[in-house]
């Protein structure tokens, strides 16, 4: 079980003093935030990919590029990269460099994107959104896999003998996940590749997200890459802690209140009731967590997302030793116990290079 954090990048004002942090010291925060993770045992840090204001993350792989020569062991992500209005050229290109940057610490999660504006900034249209992802997704998925592509599509011009540069790393290509929250094509897709499934299940009630994850387990059975509880499936969560739960819940409702994406909405308790949001102990945080393995089955990838809505730094980073010391040691005992020996592992490039090889071995062995 990989445990880790995600950022969106927000720029957003304090609401407790006022005070907005600029693009730089936001940018800088993220990296600092990025370390931290690694420092406090963490597995995975994911940045989102957001070309619009209230957000920095604007190229993910320069960020992530940057932390690979500053961090040693935590692995490097997407929370979201556009597979809709990105090149899936540039995509290929650009994080099969990275996997050399970062000796192979690198995976990434597609998403179509959730802002409509976007879409003609990159000369794309927004009810395309479905067809590109799988057309898009089509052509990443033969570059990184095929040395020489010949392809011609829908939305962009053809290829003739073309071939991406560099080549993966130990030619293992990064291992995807399709990001959703609402679409039942997406979950097809993952499982049609054998990809793995995110349901970034922070704003809805669980039993949507249950259905979307049973909808690509059930397929990723059909297709033959194992049984459905086999399946690589990974979840989101928001979290803020203090040793006392009263004063979490006292010290996070402004934040929560003035949220530019949940904010003047539902009350912070509602909030909590309905979505993975634990604001409280970290005891309650380990307890609401682990009820996410009754929901969704056993999953392989938790994501946490601590640093939005304004929080200051030194408050994330607060909630970073919380979550190190007294959440994920805990959370990772459980989970083991429960999880029973068939269900794998989240793939890392070094369990996607040991099964390419052993595949290799086999086929080669006469009879």
């Amino acid at each position: 079980m990989q445990f880790g954090i995600f950022t969106v990048g927000d720029v957003t004002g304090d609401p407790t003093n006022g005070r907005t942090p600029s693009e730089a010291e936001r940018i800088k925060a993220m990296v600092t935030i990025a370390q931290k993770a690694e420092e406090v045992g963490l597995d995975v840090f994911a940045t989102g990919e957001h070309h619009n204001p209230p957000f920095v993350p604007s190229s993910p792989t320069t960020m992530l590029g940057y932390l690979a020569g500053r961090t040693d062991r935590i692995q490097l992500s997407t929370a979201t990269t556009l597979i809709t209005t990105n090149d899936p050229v540039k995509i290929a290109e650009d994080f099969a460099m990275l996997q050399h940057l970062a000796d192979g610490r690198v995976d990434l999660m597609l998403g179509r994107g959730n802002t409509g504006p976007v879409y003609p900034w990159f000369g794309k249209d927004i009810r395309d959104g479905i067809a590109l992802a799988i057309e898009n997704y089509h052509l990443l998925h033969r570059l990184w896999r095929e040395d020489v592509v010949d392809w011609e599509g829908k939305f962009r011009t053809p290829l003739r003998s073309f071939t991406s540069t560099p080549r993966p790393l130990d030619d293992v290509p990064p291992f995807v996940w399709h990001g959703s929250i609402r679409s039942p094509e997406i979950a097809e897709q993952a499982a049609y590749y054998g990809d793995g499934f995110f349901a970034n299940n922070i704003f809805w009630p669980k039993e949507h997200f249950q259905r979307l994850i049973e909808l690509y387990r059930r397929r990723y059975e059909h297709y033959g890459h194992g049984a459905a509880d086999q399946a690589i499936v990974g979840l989101g969560g928001q979290v803020f802690m203090r040793k006392n739960s009263q004063d979490a819940v006292r010290e996070f409702r402004p934040y929560f209140d003035n949220a530019p994406v949940y904010g003047h909405g539902p009350s912070l308790e509602e909030f909590t009731e309905q979505t993975p949001l634990t604001v409280g102990s970290p005891q309650q945080v380990v307890d609401k967590t682990l009820t996410f393995r009754e929901h969704f089955g056993d999953y392989q990838r938790q994501l946490f997302l601590i640093d939005h809505a304004g929080l200051p730094l030194k408050t994330v980073l607060e909630q970073l030793d919380l979550l190190g010391e007294e959440v994920v040691p805990v959370l990772r005992k459980e989970f083991a116990a429960r999880k029973p020996a068939h269900v794998p592992d989240a793939p890392t490039h070094a369990s996607l290079r040991a099964a390419r090889t052993a595949t290799e071995t086999a086929t080669s062995l006469p009879g």
